[in-house]
């Protein structure tokens, strides 16, 4: 009997030693795989772990420029800036957009009690800034109604910031003729 068992305990024994050295070699392609579904991911642009360098200006404790891993959210870098000071406007930003490389992030001063703060978005020279103007402010420009200035905001959503007046052309319903006639009225920081 006990011969019979031993055989078994052989047997269970040097599968044992058997499936530990196997191993090793899985979890070697299982790494391949990982490393080629980051590539994967990191082409579609969805997640990226390289770095990227961000200016933070205006209202925060500690203006500069920062270094921030991709994928990084304003609210981070401003986190990083020491946070803003008394006088910022929070709504001056969107604390969740998505940082991108060579980004401006620009915290704007809260308007004094009893200003007109209508036009937030706007800079001094009356310029409606389309990277961070809302809804009703993008509807003010002539020749942009409502479905129009959501395809804006839903664009600028899923593709980040506007880099120039002229992507303005990749959102839909908007032509030569119409981005003629916004040029002079809107500023892309």
């Amino acid at each position: 009997m006990i011969k019979r068992y031993g055989w078994i305990g052989m047997a269970v024994l040097l599968f044992v030693l058997v499936y530990r050295q196997a191993q090793p070699a899985a979890d070697v392609e299982n790494t391949v795989v990982t490393e080629e579904e980051q590539v994967e991911v990191m082409a579609e642009g969805e997640v990226s772990s390289e770095e990227i360098v961000v200016d933070v200006k205006g209202e925060v404790l500690r203006p500069g420029v920062y270094s921030m891993k991709g994928g990084a959210r304003v609210d981070d870098v401003i986190a990083k800036a020491g946070g803003m000071t008394k006088e910022a406007d929070p709504h001056s930003v969107n604390l969740a957009q998505v940082l991108q490389d060579e980004m401006v992030v620009l915290v704007t001063e809260a308007a004094a009690e009893g200003e007109d703060t209508s036009q937030s978005s706007s800079m001094d020279t009356g310029r409606i800034r389309v990277n961070q103007a809302s809804m009703e402010e993008i509807q003010t420009l002539n020749g942009i109604g409502p479905s129009k200035a959501e395809s804006i905001i839903k664009y600028r959503e899923e593709h980040g910031p506007f880099g120039s007046v002229e992507e303005l052309l990749d959102v839909p319903g908007i032509g030569e003729k119409t981005l003629d006639q916004l040029k002079e009225y809107i500023a892309v920081p």
